[in-house]
């Protein structure tokens, strides 16, 4: 008995069958049921019969099925070019979405060309021509500013190649993260679109499906800007689609963890009838030319402003080539921080005030804690989302002249004009 057999698997109160899978200890049997969970059972209180040999291979396909690939293998190894359809490239950096299961080693992992994505996901299939590229297979969260620069490389390659939209296929944790970055390094003719997937392929009740299809639709559409496109409810019905310098992932594990902070998403993507409808302006498809602005200055912190704050905490960011802190409220820090921040002015340090509040906007002209910070020579950001803050002061210490100006203007959509409720 093997990883990758078909078993059975019984005991006093109940039988399971599927596909067993490696365990990490000898007294643990895990199996991955037809329906996409595993069940671990203790070996001891288990009987096992083993149903099939091998029945899948490292890449997941049954030996049954072996015959026919083989048949047709020129069908499923090629993407048919289509002269009526728009081509779309996707990117992979990795994440859930770019990823299959290789029921061998239980892993999940992710092979990534055109025909993989097609194989994983084919109701891509007649929506498009595509090609795919991979720029990175690492977990969202080891995500570095050299690789957001690699992306938008590729992305700036993909466009000047003819692509007709763009898919990057991206972990959920620090999505936000690149796609700000990529808003502020990519003026784009096409649209950009990311996506990913909360849970994984062999879950039922995975999302890779859905965001992938209504990401390519996005990428189709007349929107030429960097958008996230993400479940916009619980059910099945509708991915929304975010500006990429305002989205925030606001839940760890719902599948419409994502939300558009102070104004209602820039758009939808009706999954049954395929439809993308925008509800706001956006920049329209060949409206500006592709031009790529890659420079970051990584030498930039966003500190979080909490009670009780030691003014030596301030002392790690000292020499940095930036700073945004999350104040409270309207943008304040306990006043004896402030003579410490005033200090990293001095010394060159760009420091720039966001708010932790998740509606509304910095205003240090309200009280004397703010006028203090302001003669600091702090800069306010308006209702700049605090990471969103981050990405751009890396880009504009890097691109601009006046980096008070820039942070202070909006560039990409992520300073709202006015903050206004909505429901």
């Amino acid at each position: 008995m093997n990883p990758g057999d078909r078993v059975r698997v019984d005991r006093a109160d109940r039988a399971y069958e599927g596909v067993l899978l490696p365990s990490s200890t000898d007294e643990q049997l895990v199996v991955k049921l037809e329906g996409g969970y595993n069940v671990g059972v203790d070996r001891d209180d288990a009987d096992v019969s083993v149903l099939a040999e091998d029945v899948y291979e490292i890449d997941g396909d049954s030996d049954a099925d072996d015959a026919e690939d083989a048949a047709d293998e020129d069908a499923s190894d090629e993407v048919e070019f289509d002269d009526d359809l728009p081509t779309i490239s996707l990117i992979s950096t990795g994440g859930t979405i770019a990823s299959t299961v290789d029921y061998r080693t239980g892993a999940v992992t992710a092979q990534f060309d055109a025909e993989d994505v097609l194989r994983a996901v084919p109701d891509l299939a007649g929506r498009a021509n595509y090609r795919g590229r991979v720029v990175a297979n690492i977990l969202s969260e080891n995500m570095e500013p050299p690789i957001w620069q690699d992306l938008a490389q590729a992305v700036q390659e993909e466009i000047e190649n003819g692509a007709d939209g763009v898919v990057v296929m991206h972990g959920t944790d620090t999505m936000q993260y690149s796609a700000s970055a990529l808003s502020f390094m990519l003026e784009t003719p096409v649209p950009i679109v990311f996506t990913g997937s909360q849970r994984s392929a062999d879950r039922p009740s995975s999302d890779n499906v859905m965001n992938a299809v209504s990401a390519v639709e996005a990428a189709k559409s007349d929107c030429a800007e960097v958008l996230v496109c993400m479940h916009g409810s619980e059910s099945d019905d509708i991915c929304a689609l975010h500006r990429g310098t305002r989205v925030r992932k606001n839940h760890t594990s719902r599948r419409d963890a994502f939300e558009t902070i102070g104004a209602e998403p820039l758009g939808t993507v009706d999954y049954d009838s395929e439809t993308v409808s925008f509800c706001r302006d956006y920049q329209q498809r060949g409206e500006v030319a592709l031009e790529l602005s890659a420079a970051l200055e990584s030498d930039v912190e966003l500190l979080k402003f909490t009670p009780g704050m030691d003014p030596a905490f301030l002392d790690v960011v000292e020499g940095a080539d930036g700073l945004v802190i999350e104040g409270t409220g309207l943008g304040h820090v306990h006043t004896d921080l402030i003579p410490r921040i005033e200090e990293l002015v001095a010394d060159g340090t760009t420091v720039v005030m966001t708010s932790q509040c998740l509606e509304g906007r910095v205003c240090d002209r309200v009280y004397d804690t703010g006028r203090d910070l302001l003669d600091a020579g702090v800069i306010e950001a308006g209702d700049t989302l605090p990471g969103t803050a981050k990405v751009k002061l890396m880009w504009a210490l890097a691109n601009e002249e006046s980096v008070t100006e820039t942070m202070q203007t909006s560039i990409a959509g992520e300073l709202q004009e006015r903050s206004v409720p909505w429901e």
